[in-house]
Formats: C-alpha cells, structure tokens, sequence
C-alpha cells in the first residue's frame, strides 16, 4: 500500500481511503445496508493496508456510521483514522447548541470516544454563514481541546473562491474536495490548501461511478492495456497529483475492493505524461457527450413528489454516455413498478425547486429532469 502525509496532522495515510457512501445493500436501489457483507469489506481493506475509513451522519439513511461501528470493533479502531461529517446542512442544525448535540450522537453510534477526523459536511455558501453565525467553529474548538475530535475538517460543494475563503480562514486542518478527470476545477485550491498545510482528500476519484462503466466504443483508444473500464485510469489521475493525499472509493463489491487494492499497492501508481496527457482528452471526449454531472451521491433526495432523481439521471446519462439506448429506456418505463426502480418518473416534478440547493454539481435538475423524459419516454 502507498501512503501519503495527510497534511500537518502528521498522519501518514493510504493513498486509498475507504468511503462508507455506497455499501452492499440488501435490496438494489434501497439504503439498507447488509451488514456482515459491508463489515467483511472494510475489515479486508484494512488489513490489505486501507488505514483511512471515511462515512457521514446521513450515509445509507443514517445506517453507515452504525455499521463502521461494527467494522471497527475487534483491534480495527486502532488501525485508522476515522473520519466522519457533521450535518450543518440539516434545518435542525440551527444554534450554537446543535454541534454538541450531533457530535455527541456521532460518537454514540460510532461507539468510540474521539473521532479522528471531523468534517462539517457539505460547506457552501449558506452552510458556511451558517457555520459562522452558529460559532461552530468555536464549538469544535472545544470539543477538541476535550478530545472528542482530533482534526478538523470540512467537505465542499461550492465554487473555487468560496472554497479559498474556507482555506484562508485558518480554522481547519484537513479538507475533503471532488475532484476527478471530468471535474478539476478545484486544482488549483487543491494545490493552495496543501501548500498552506492543510490534507487534501479527493472524493468522486472516479466521478460517481460513471468512469467505472464500459466505455462507449468512440472512447475505448483512451483505455489502458487490458482494461475494461477507466477507474484505474481515474484513480492513478488523482494519485498522480503530489497535492493530494487520499482518495476516497465507495467500494461495495468484493471486486472493486480488489482492483482498488491492486492499483493502491502498485509502485507505479500514477501516471506517465502520455498517460496523463490522454486522459485528459479522455476528459474533454467524454463531457462532450453528456451535459449531466451527476453523481449519483442522492443529496437530491428524497423528493416531495417521489421522483426517483437519481435513478432517471443514471438512465440518462446510461442513454448518452454508454449507448445503452433501449436499456435506459426500459429502466425509465419500470420506474414505480418494481421495488428496485422506486418512486415516480420525471413527470411528477412539479417544479418547487427544493432539490437545486441540495445539488452539490450545481446541476440543473428541473432542466435534466424535463430532457430525461423527452428522450427516455
């Protein structure tokens, strides 16, 4: 396993970190987590040499941090640094007395005394006011001086000058930013933060999952020798920037957790300049056939009127991206009908707007949603 400095906390970490977003579930499509399988998971990263464990409050509808728990009892804990994320963006999370409330409940859950690593999650514009007019950085202050938590931290979904604002405030030590050859508009803040001390963590290495599909034939001369997918490609693109020191998969299948491992061990974990310079036409190729960022991270919902978002987004870009024309509109038709395509279709959206401030892409949901329907009906 390759290992990196995270920062000025001094904590030497793997290249790879383990991201407790997208577990084994019992029912494809759903939240609930299968708990031995999702434990065997991390446990087998762990001892392969993973020693960054990464999960949130609202993760698998609340469920990931109390699997973590698990995961971690046995000698795990000691193994990793732990990191998880304060919901500052929740309506409850309203007064000075909020930070306490949650931190005291994450670490109930979690089932430990100190969290490593504690990020308020999702910062932008309104949540970082927020933050300030709450004093919640002057909340984490006390906890740490308590040692409840280690580091503090933070994760992003804003713009580049936002994002430098944060930095220059000199409060945290660590940060959690996406970035992947499709999205590299935090480069350059990536490079001031590491430069001014603070562990830079990549999250979406393989930009949601949609650099892990089989590629469309036009794509296929970016793909490495004997490769099927472009997540190795992805996950060495991060690697190969010396700024960053962790990047976070969401690894739900014993598969992936394998291939990550390998890459992840490999002293040739980053990129020659050839191999640089080709994906970042791949970069430029692939966004040219779809105008739909997403993620699939589901921040979006659960909608009021039960559109299944993100469910008709990966339809979408199924349909643009990778050709699967009579599939994606197949997945479209069922939606509501079966237990794993839950919900109602684009044609519910009654336009209110609640989920274009959830966004972390900044996508243009109404918009998407209205093309989606066009194309897939």
């Amino acid at each position: 396993m390759q290992y990196r400095t995270l920062g000025k906390t001094g904590r030497k970490v793997s290249v790879l970190g383990f991201g407790a977003m997208r577990l084994p579930t019992i029912k494809l499509g759903e939240q609930a987590i299968k708990h031995d399988e999702a434990i065997e998971l991390i446990r087998k990263s762990i001892d392969a040499g993973v020693n960054y464990v990464d999960t949130a409050y609202n993760y698998h509808s609340d469920e990931s941090e109390l699997v973590v728990a698990k995961a971690l009892k046995d000698g795990y804990r000691e193994k990793v640094t732990l990191a998880t994320k304060a919901p500052i963006w929740k309506k409850e999370y309203d007064k000075e007395e909020s930070f306490d409330k949650y931190l005291n409940e994450q670490l109930k859950k979690l089932e430990v005394e100190t969290i490593d690593v504690y990020l308020f999650h999702a910062l932008n514009t309104k949540t970082w006011k927020k933050l300030n007019e709450i004093k919640g950085i002057e909340s984490a202050k006390k906890a740490k001086a308590a040692g409840k938590i280690n580091h503090l931290a933070f994760s992003f979904h804003d713009k580049p000058e936002l994002l430098k604002e944060i930095i220059d405030s000199e409060a945290f030590e660590v940060m959690l930013v996406q970035y992947n050859i499709l999205d590299t508009v935090n480069e350059e803040m990536i490079k001031y933060a590491s430069e001014k001390g603070i562990g830079v963590v990549v999250m979406g290495p393989v930009g949601g999952g949609r650099l892990a599909g089989v590629p469309p034939e036009k794509l296929e001369q970016y793909l490495l020798p004997g490769k099927k997918n472009f997540a190795d490609l992805a996950l060495r693109y991060v690697w190969n920037n010396p700024y960053v020191d962790v990047a976070l998969s969401g690894m739900g299948t014993d598969e992936m957790v394998e291939e990550n491992l390998a890459l992840a061990s490999n002293e040739e974990y980053t990129l020659t300049d050839t191999q640089k310079k080709m994906a970042d036409e791949l970069g430029v190729k692939f966004k040219g056939l779809t105008d739909n960022l997403c993620t699939n991270c589901k921040y979006c919902m659960p909608c009021e009127q039960e559109v299944n978002i993100a469910f008709i987004f990966q339809a979408l870009i199924n349909y643009q991206v990778y050709g699967q024309e009579d599939e994606a509109k197949r997945r479209y038709s069922i939606i509501g009908k079966e237990d794993w395509a839950s919900g109602k279709n684009a044609e519910a959206c009654t336009e209110c707007g609640e989920c274009l401030e959830k966004c972390p892409q900044k996508i243009p949901i109404i918009d998407q949603l209205k093309k989606a329907h066009e194309i897939l009906t």
